[in-house]
C-alpha cells in the first residue's frame, strides 16, 4: 500500500486534527487604506478620474467591505482625488454601515428609481463632470451598459490592467494568510488519504474532506472539493456520478478552503494500493513538468515561460505536444488571493513580468485519456531571489505526502 494511504479510521483521522489558525492576523485597516492610496496615484497618472468598484473581490481588496454581488447595485467609487463613496439601495444602509471598514458618504437609491442616475449626481455633485471612469472586471454587463447610457459625458473602460496590477502583488501579510491557508489543505488531504478503503465513496471522502477543513480553523469548511477515483481522474474537473474506491484505484484529491478571505489549492494524485508502471512512468513526468515550470519561474521572467517549460517538459517524456493527449490539456498555473483564480496565469502569450509577491499554482496535469490523470499541484510565490514554495511538494509515487 502506497505510505500514508488508508489504515486509520474516519473519527480518528479527524481526532487527530487541530486548529491550525493560531497566530493567523487578517488584514488590517492601514493595509486598506494604502491600497486605496496606492490605487489613486495609478488613477491619477493615468489620467482617470474615478473607478467604480462593483460588490465582490475588487471592492473587498480596496475597501475591506465584503458585499455578495447581487442585480441590486453595491458599489464604491474611488476618484482619482478626494474621499470615496458607496452606492447601495436606501434599505441597506444600515446594513452597509454594519460592515464597512471606512467610513464615508453613502449615495442612497429607492427601489423605483435608478442607481445609474444616482451615480451620476454623485459624480456632478463632486466636480466631476466628464472623462475617464474605469470600471472593475467583475462588473456583469447589464450594469456597465446602464452606466454608459445614464452618464454620456464619461468614458467608461476596464479596470483590469489596474486592479490586476496591484492585487497580483501580495504583501507579507498577504502571503502569511496564504501560506498557513495552503498547510491547512495539506494536512487535511493527508488525513483524507488516511481514510482510504476498499468502497468507501468519493462523496463520503469529499464531505470528511469538509469536515477536517472546519476542524483545522476554516470556518466554512472546503471552499471546493473534487474527489476522483479510477478512470475519473482524467477529466480535470471531474464527473457527474460519484465512484466508489477499488484496490489499484488511482486517486486524485483536489481542494481548498478560505482563511481571512484568502484561498488554498492543493492537489494530490496517488494510488490505492500498488502503482503500476504506467503510474509510474505518468507520475515521474508529471513530477518533473511541475518542477520544470518552477524552476523556470524568476524576476522579470515572463508568465508564460513556466508554462513552455512544463510543456517542453511533457515532450521530452513523450506526451503533447501542445495539448494533445495524452499530455496537458490546460494552462499551466493560476494567480490566486482573494479569488481562486487571479491573472496573471501561466499560459503561453502570458508576457507579464513576474515580481517578487505574485502568487501562481504549478499544476500541469497530464491526461492519459480512458485510462487516469496525474495533478500535482502546489502553490508558489515570488521573492527577490526567485520562486518559493508554501507547502512541500509531493515528494514521490511511493510516499506522496513525505
Amino acid at each position: 500500500m502506497t505510505a500514508g494511504v488508508g489504515g486509520k479510521r474516519r473519527q480518528e483521522a479527524l481526532d487527530q486534527l487541530v486548529d491550525m489558525t493560531s497566530g493567523t492576523v487578517p488584514i488590517l485597516k492601514p493595509e486598506f487604506q494604502a491600497r486605496i492610496e496606492k490605487l489613486q496615484e495609478y488613477l491619477k497618472a493615468s489620467g482617470v478620474q474615478a473607478i467604480y468598484l462593483h460588490a465582490g473581490t475588487n471592492l473587498f481588496y480596496f475597501t475591506g467591505l465584503r458585499w455578495s454581488p447581487s442585480e441590486r447595485m453595491v458599489a464604491a467609487v474611488i476618484p482619482a482625488e478626494g474621499e470615496l463613496f458607496y452606492i447601495a439601495p436606501n434599505f441597506e444602509l444600515d446594513t452597509l454601515r454594519d460592515y464597512w471598514l471606512f467610513e464615508a458618504p453613502i449615495v442612497g437609491w429607492h427601489e423605483h428609481e435608478s442607481p445609474y442616475g444616482s451615480f451620476h449626481s454623485a459624480m456632478i455633485s463632486r466636480g466631476i463632470s466628464g472623462g475617464t471612469i474605469l470600471v472593475d472586471e467583475a462588473t456583469p454587463f447589464y450594469t456597465v451598459t446602464g452606466l454608459c447610457n445614464a452618464n454620456p459625458e464619461f468614458k467608461f473602460e476596464l479596470g483590469q490592467t489596474i486592479t490586476q496590477s496591484l492585487r497580483s502583488i501580495k504583501t507579507n501579510a498577504e502571503l502569511s494568510i496564504i501560506r498557513r491557508a495552503h498547510e491547512m489543505t495539506l494536512s487535511v488531504l493527508k488525513s483524507a488519504a488516511s481514510i482510504l478503503e476498499p468502497g468507501i465513496t468519493t462523496t463520503e471522502v469529499e464531505a470528511f474532506i469538509d469536515e477536517a477543513h472546519r476542524k483545522v480553523g476554516a470556518p466554512a469548511g472546503s471552499y471546493f472539493c473534487i474527489v476522483l477515483f479510477g478512470v475519473a481522474t482524467s477529466f480535470p474537473h471531474g464527473v457527474k456520478d460519484p465512484q466508489v474506491l477499488k484496490p489499484g484505484d488511482w486517486v486524485l484529491m483536489d481542494t481548498g478552503c478560505v482563511l481571512h478571505e484568502y484561498i488554498s489549492d492543493i492537489t494530490r494524485s496517488f494510488c490505492f494500493g500498488e502503482p503500476s508502471d504506467e503510474h509510474r512512468v505518468a507520475w515521474g513526468a508529471e513530477k518533473r513538468a511541475q518542477l520544470a515550470a518552477f524552476e523556470a519561474a524568476g524576476i522579470g521572467v515572463a508568465c508564460e515561460n513556466s508554462d513552455s517549460a512544463a510543456r517542453a517538459s511533457l515532450i521530452e517524456s513523450g506526451f503533447g505536444p501542445e495539448y494533445e493527449l495524452p499530455g496537458l490539456p490546460h494552462r499551466t498555473g493560476h494567480g490566486c488571493g482573494l479569488d481562486i483564480h487571479e491573472g496573471p496565469n501561466l499560459v503561453r502569450g502570458e508576457r507579464t513580468e513576474m515580481a517578487t509577491g505574485m502568487v501562481f499554482s504549478n499544476e500541469p496535469m497530464l491526461v492519459i485519456p480512458d485510462k487516469f490523470g496525474v495533478r500535482l499541484e502546489d502553490h508558489f510565490y515570488l521573492t527577490d531571489s526567485g520562486p518559493q514554495w508554501f507547502t512541500q511538494p509531493s515528494e514521490s509515487i511511493d510516499d506522496p505526502f513525505a
